[in-house]
């Protein structure tokens, strides 16, 4: 698909990364945007979600911490999100359109919550509210850890598939990903005339198509490649 135009007259000059459900701002894909962005001068930003702790962690709290994020400078931000991250840049588009600029999303969870679409199916949803807890394992730590059902219920507020918002947006999907539906990035896509979905030969991690969409989103930003 052809990439929208750079943005007339607001060249980029900071990016904010949302890294995805138990990763953390060392994933791959965040250290290879990082270095080509600041190669290029662009200030390039990846807030902990982990932070306190993994096992407070909601969509409210990550929302509230991107919100002032993107409050800390007066020009507004390009925002790209990976998995669960990409769920959370729709939802800040939509509720902070003067402070994000444009969206660049890998794999968004865009029904995550949805019946089907959450992490768990659900017995063990029942089983996460029966013991309030549950251990996942966290890319990031390379163990176990818990998490609170709070993270659940509070997902269940928010519907990232239905959100208005009119930022010109890429979408990188691939048509192997095992976790995220393909076709439901597909119907997300078709639904807005300001997304321009681009499907890869590649699973969710998109690794193997880091430098595909590195050329996309350089274009796309108006950056040198």
């Amino acid at each position: 698909m052809p990439v929208p135009p750079a943005l007339p007259g607001a060249p980029v000059t900071r990016v904010l990364y949302l890294h995805g459900f138990a990763s953390s701002p060392k994933s791959t894909k965040a250290g290879f945007f990082a270095e080509r962005f600041e190669e290029r001068g662009v200030a390039f930003e990846c807030p902990d979600f982990n932070e306190p702790d993994f096992e407070t962690l909601t969509m409210t709290r990550m929302l509230a911490q991107l919100g002032g994020a993107l409050a800390e400078h007066a020009e507004p931000a390009t925002v790209m999100g990976s998995s669960l991250g990409g769920t959370l840049g729709v939802l800040a588009a939509s509720r902070f359109p003067d402070r994000v600029n444009r969206l660049v999303l890998m794999a968004p969870a865009v029904m995550f919550a949805k019946p089907g679409h959450h992490l768990l199916p659900p017995d063990r949803i029942r089983s996460w509210r029966e013991r309030g807890a549950l251990p996942f394992f966290h890319y990031a730590y390379g163990e176990e850890r818990p998490l609170d059902v709070a993270f659940y219920e509070d997902s269940l507020r928010y519907d990232a598939f239905g959100a208005a918002f009119d930022q010109p947006t890429l979408v990188f999907q691939g048509r192997r990903d095992a976790s995220v539906p393909p076709e439901t990035v597909e119907a997300f896509a078709a639904a807005r005339t300001n997304v321009d979905l681009t499907l890869l030969d590649d699973d969710h991690q998109l690794t193997a198509s880091l430098p595909v969409m590195w050329q996309a989103v350089s274009q796309f930003l108006g950056l040198p490649a």
